[in-house]
């Protein structure tokens, strides 16, 4: 892989972790935010997925449709369509929670569901990437 390759896969999983641990803080906070922490679920499995994609010289899909993004990914790394499942119950809160207008608030086990979901989907996907480009999860 070259330099800028890595560069980009890295960035991305950098974005990933980042959400992640957004979702965490802002769930843990005093009072939660669980409609945000939700949201940064979503974004942590897309942004994982379009590494592993970078990882592959796929240009990154412009959609918000994880399901679409897996099943795509999956054409060069076929282990991903294990992420099926996780993948569509995510997508509709890269959207849902966001906007005044649709305003709900997710409870915690719908949280924790997501949450636990995006958890799954970055750590396949750094399973199947070199060390090299994960980011500092600790």
């Amino acid at each position: 892989m070259d330099e800028a390759r890595h560069t980009l896969v890295r960035a991305w999983l950098i974005k990933a972790w980042h959400d992640l641990r957004s979702a965490h803080t802002l769930a843990t906070a005093t009072p939660p935010l669980l409609d945000t922490a939700t949201y940064h679920c979503q974004q942590a499995a897309e942004k994982a997925l379009k590494g592993l994609q970078a990882f592959h010289s796929l240009p990154p899909d412009k959609t918000h449709d994880l399901g679409f993004l897996v099943e795509r990914t999956a054409q060069v790394d076929a282990s991903v369509i294990s992420l099926l499942e996780d993948a569509e119950h995510l997508t509709p809160y890269a959207t849902l929670f966001r906007y005044p207008d649709d305003y709900m608030e997710p409870s915690r086990v719908e949280f924790t569901a997501a949450y636990e979901a995006a958890k799954r989907v970055f750590t396949h996907i750094l399973d199947r990437l070199p060390a090299s480009v994960h980011p500092e999860t600790h």
